[in-house]
């Protein structure tokens, strides 16, 4: 227990060593010298908060907040000094805050729960005592044995040991993981792979030794140690050796694995993200508007108190007869009487920090999670699935996305390769209706038009050439040019990772494969879509890929069978970008055969026609097709030897293996002889052009990742709409040094500046791109922020003016009380102004509102301009809220000052009002006043929101007429007894309701219709033309016309104020402002318009 506490406070790393050291089946030795390691089991936690840390954890991160840490100083300071209000005032809202938030982030904790519940829970097979025992994954221990059937996910990080193929191989998918749906092939080591039954692993005596867990996906270093008969057989363990966590097992029937790594030191564990709070780009704003807020608070609270202490400076003021002060008052230090007349104005002014805008957000937030998953366009009905939010945390940020990063392969493209070209020894070729069909004079021609090879079908019955008439070859030239076809073919069918469909190879009985299968018959899987591209096309030109083992690959060759001796796979990484085979032909000798990039192909080259090869590569990738380059090298015996030794000295270090084997890959991977070079074509997504193109529209950038080529990538990216011919392309490719770099980034920043051009795009290499963002990051970031198009090739404010409106009457106040700290309102009205009065409306607008219909919003995606970059919580937005809010309580406080102010009775008594009833009319029009604005500002409408709007005012005076005609035995003070009733006795009174509610609003009301008139909004045009308009009017720019009169401008403006678009009513012209966009669709018929429709 002490060790796990030490562990948790980060004083005892469980882990000493670099390595860790596992026995299979937890075989330990038994000579008493070996302690074990401790390992972690498998549970998996996702979940923030446990029972026993959920209360003090959550409220230190709400505390955190500004808002809600302010409003603990505050109550604070009011159980500690004599303040105007009560301490209810601001604990209550701060409890009723607090236990809201908690309450949402706890239920959202409780799912997660939940969740790894289930996943902890799952059934699994192990391997213990010579039996299958079932078990739940949280269960399972480093050592164990772990039994996966087809299509299950693996439960652990596991070292494959066996499957139900000779072979030892398997195929998974990793979809869950990378988003990569190819099936990757694994394989185990040969000791272990015919170990294919329980009874058999019991007798496996093995150790695992690899490297401590990690995050990279992609990296996993070991060694297996497998003794048998007394001798110890070592084997290096690898990527492909490694099962993670969360893939799942395809095409295959079962396999059994040992857990390497557990619970949160698996890899998928290793890549969550941290459960710290998330905190979106408005929470960020609002705090920043709080502290503005704050500093306003800070200087009502100092005016005050110096104005408190410049009035008491006249000797009739600072002690009245009605006020007289105690002995402890006039004997107390002035310092900290100014200090507690300071923090009284702080408490009585404390409103204008809205606590309640938190809850309202976090309610918000937590409800329209649900509204998310509801929705019914985010619900996959193939695989039954709605979308999940996961933390509602970030919402609102969906409406803030400026960058989209995208892969292109099976992203913008379907990642279904097809054979369309390749180069053989210099001569390019097409392939039509599978056969070679060459372009240009062949080498013996004597027309410069297309020619075609012969067929040599007299020769050697080769079916995949195929020659005009005009071509007449020697037959020495024919022998060499079917060696050239022969070599290039069997290098595209041996050096790759290609398996053979399981259904294929079942009855694997009577040999290891099925040789007499058709080339239709057979069905190859690859992790890379243009490896079985590849392998399929050489089926098809006579050279068909049969089968592999650990040991051997067989081919047939124009029908004949040769079985080829795997000797090793080099595998590709992205560092060589290439990948190689070594194999032992029938013959006896040993070749390399490479495949890659033609930049880590040619430079290697020495033999081959490589200039020929480069030009039709770069020809095939301006055509936008991937392009790789086949080359060979033949081995000698000692070569080989030499080659041998250096490989397993690599593959089975434990320390620095993987630079050991980048350095005896390039040893290998030298004076190559070029084959030639493929074309694969990769089609583009349906409508990934009008998906981009919508996009870039709504201002979101798009940057596509490749590995393609250079001149591939701008070819898909010209051809999927990503870069437009009109665009200015800028390059940062080929940059060899951080000073070369750094000045093609100031070149671009300069072109950027001067060039009169609206959108820019970008191109970058892999190799310039990390040498930008080593040392010239912030220079290139400034470029890529100014370009439209990068290819990386190889919430409302309004409740705050609420409260502005809501506490500065306070403030006014005071100078007509000379700043005795009398409050203007009674303290339960303070408490519930945004508990209950309030509330309800913003937070039912934040849920529902819609601005304009979904359909128009899909369809005119500049719309969503209006709302990116925080637009709606921008400081001009706030400037003009504060503001508003500011008149609106100038208005509330003088025009229920002139009503009352002068002596005059407003009762048919003859009685005078006092000062609660007058503070009890200025915060009557406000509560009306701030509700009807609200309803100003919403454009759709539900009987929900009419309800909590007009729903609002009603209990807002039902509530007063109740607590104003009890008296409440708990109550201190009866302040408010009869009050209400008699201030709506006095029809003066309702009168100036009225009239100050109408003044309020009608400068509102002006102003949005000018606004809309001379300054409108894409969004405010949208909505003229939609509004209760017969045929929606088909665009919104057809309701803008430039030319017209000043009273057809005023009559259409009068109409718009009420809602009408008509098109008998609306001259339908374009406006010089308004761009047409050739992808504007009409509202009804959601088909594409024509600038003649308006």
């Amino acid at each position: 227990m002490w060790r796990w506490v030490r562990q948790q406070l980060g004083f005892d790393p469980p882990h000493q060593s670099d390595t860790r050291t596992i026995y299979i089946a937890n075989r330990f030795p038994q000579n008493g010298l070996y302690t074990p390691q401790k390992f972690i089991d498998n549970r998996i936690i996702s979940s923030k908060y446990t029972v026993w840390n959920f209360v003090p954890k959550n409220l230190f991160e709400q505390f955190r907040r500004v808002a809600n840490f302010y409003f603990l100083i505050i109550f604070l300071v009011q159980l500690m000094i004599d303040t105007p209000t009560s301490p209810i005032t601001s604990g209550l809202p701060l409890f009723f805050v607090i236990t809201v938030t908690a309450i949402k982030q706890g239920y959202e904790d409780w799912l997660r729960h939940n969740s790894d519940n289930e996943v902890n829970g799952a059934p699994v097979y192990v391997v213990r005592s010579g039996g299958l025992v079932k078990t739940r994954s949280k269960n399972i221990r480093v050592g164990d044995i772990v039994r996966i059937a087809k299509d299950e996910i693996f439960p652990a990080d596991l070292v494959l040991l066996s499957s139900d193929r000779l072979d030892g191989s398997c195929h998974i998918t990793t979809a869950s993981l990378d988003g990569e749906t190819n099936l990757k092939t694994h394989v185990a080591v040969p000791e272990t792979a015919v170990l294919q039954t329980v009874a058999s692993l019991d007798t496996l005596v093995a150790v695992v030794e690899c490297q401590q867990p990690e995050a990279d996906l992609y990296r996993f270093m070991g060694r297996m140690i497998i003794t048998q008969q007394m001798e110890e057989i070592v084997r290096p363990l690898g990527p492909e050796s490694l099962l993670l966590r969360g893939a799942r097992l395809k095409n295959t029937k079962e396999i059994f694995g040992v857990a390497v790594y557990t619970g949160m030191e698996t890899k998928m564990a290793l890549n969550y993200k941290s459960k710290s709070q998330k905190r979106s780009a408005v929470e960020k704003s609002m705090n920043t508007f709080l502290i503005i807020y704050l500093i306003i608070l800070i200087s009502e609270a100092i005016i005050s108190t110096i104005l408190k202490y410049t009035w008491q400076a006249e000797e009739k003021w600072d002690e009245p007869w009605y006020n007289q002060k105690t002995e402890h008052q006039r004997n107390s230090s002035k310092i900290l009487r100014f200090i507690s007349d300071f923090l009284a104005f702080l408490v009585l002014y404390n409103f204008i920090i809205p606590i309640s805008l938190y809850v309202t957000v976090e309610m918000q937030k937590f409800l329209g999670s649900f509204f998310i998953g509801w929705d019914l366009d985010l619900y996959h009905e193939e695989s039954d699935q709605k979308a999940q939010v996961n933390t509602s945390d970030l919402n609102e940020e969906l409406g803030q996305v400026e960058y989209v990063f995208t892969d292109k392969t099976g992203t913008l493209t379907e990642n279904e390769m097809q054979f369309r070209e390749c180069s053989i020894n210099g001569i390019k070729y097409q392939e039509i209706n599978g056969r070679l069909v060459s372009e240009g004079p062949t080498p013996d021609s004597a027309e410069g038009n297309l020619s075609y090879l012969s067929s040599f079908s007299h020769l050697n019955n080769l079916p995949h050439l195929t020659s005009s008439s005009s071509f007449q070859a020697s037959p020495e030239s024919e022998t060499e040019l079917i060696k050239e076809h022969d070599l290039f073919f069997k290098a595209v069918s041996l050096c790759h990772t290609v398996q053979i469909s399981n259904v294929q190879t079942d009855g694997i009985g009577d040999g290891p494969w099925q040789s007499n299968l058709a080339p239709s018959q057979l069905e190859y899987y690859a992790s890379s879509p243009d490896e079985k591209a590849l392998v399929e096309a050489a089926a098809r030109m006579g050279i068909v890929f049969i089968g592999s083992s650990e040991e051997t690959m067989e081919v047939k060759t124009l029908g004949k069978l040769e079985r080829y001796k795997l000797l090793h796979v080099l595998e590709f990484d992205s560092d060589r970008r290439r990948m190689s085979v070594i194999v032992q032909a029938p013959s006896g000798e040993k070749f390399l055969f490479a495949k890659g990039a033609e930049s880590s192909i040619l430079p290697n080259c020495i033999g081959g026609e490589i200039e020929k090869t480069r030009i039709h590569v770069d020809e095939f990738a301006l055509k936008g097709l991937r392009t790789l380059c086949m080359a060979y090298r033949q081995l000698t015996s000692k070569e080989y030897e030499v080659i041998d030794r250096r490989l397993f000295e690599a593959r089975t270090a434990l320390q620095q293996r993987e630079e050991k084997l980048a350095n005896v890959f390039q040893f290998i991977e030298k004076d190559l002889i070029l084959l030639g070079a493929t074309a694969v074509e990769d089609r583009l997504q349906d409508k990934v052009r009008e998906t981009i193109e919508a996009l870039r529209m709504a201002g979101i950038k798009v940057w596509v990742l490749t590995g393609d080529k250079h001149e591939t990538a701008v070819s898909v990216s010209l051809s999927c709409g990503h870069f437009h011919r009109t665009m200015n392309i800028l390059e940062l490719i080929n940059q060899k040094s951080d000073s070369e770099c750094a000045e093609q980034l100031r070149q671009l920043a300069r072109r950027i500046t001067e060039d009169h051009v609206i959108q820019h795009g970008l191109v970058v290499d892999g190799t310039s791109l990390s040498l930008a963002l080593r040392e010239h990051e912030k220079l290139f970031m400034d470029v890529c922020r100014n370009c439209s198009a990068v290819l990386c090739c190889r919430m409302a404010p309004l409740q705050k003016a609420k409260n502005v409106c809501f506490i500065t009457p306070q403030f006014l106040y005071q100078f007509y009380c000379l700043f005795s700290q009398q409050t203007l309102y009674d303290s339960v009205y303070l408490t519930l102004y945004n508990i209950c009065f309030t509330s309800l409306p913003i937070l039912i607008y934040s849920l529902l509102e819609q601005h304009i219909d979904p359909h128009v919003l899909q369809n005119k995606p500049t719309l969503y301009r209006d709302i990116s970059k925080n637009r709606q919580l921008s400081i001009k937005t706030f400037l003009y809220w504060t503001i508003l809010g500011f008149s609106h309580a100038f208005i509330f406080f003088f025009g229920s000052y002139f009503l009352m102010g002068n002596d005059i009775s407003l009762l048919g008594n003859g009685q005078m009002f006092g000062n609660w009833t007058f503070g009890t009319l200025v915060f009557t029009v406000m509560v009306i006043t701030v509700t009807v604005k609200m309803a100003l500002e919403t454009h759709f409408w539900t009987w929900i929101n009419h309800f909590v709007t007009w729903g609002s005012i009603i209990f807002y005076f039902v509530f007063s007429l109740f607590y104003g005609g009890i008296l409440w035995p708990f109550s201190g003070s009866q302040n408010m007894y009869f009050v209400f009733f008699q201030l709506l006795s006095s029809g003066s009174v309702w009168f100036a309701i009225i009239l100050m509610v109408v003044t309020c609003l009608f400068l509102d009301i002006v102003k949005k219709v000018f606004d809309r008139q001379l300054h409108p909004t894409n969004t405010e045009k949208a909505q003229l033309t939609e509004t209760n308009s017969s045929i929606k009017c088909l665009d919104s720019m057809c309701c803008f016309s430039e030319g017209e009169t000043a009273c057809a401008s005023v009559g259409r403006m009068l109409e718009r104020v009420i809602g009408r678009c008509s098109p008998t009513h609306v001259s339908r012209s374009w406006s010089a402002s308004d761009p047409f966009y050739t992808n504007d669709r009409s509202i009804l018929t959601l088909s594409t318009m024509d600038s003649s429709t308006c």
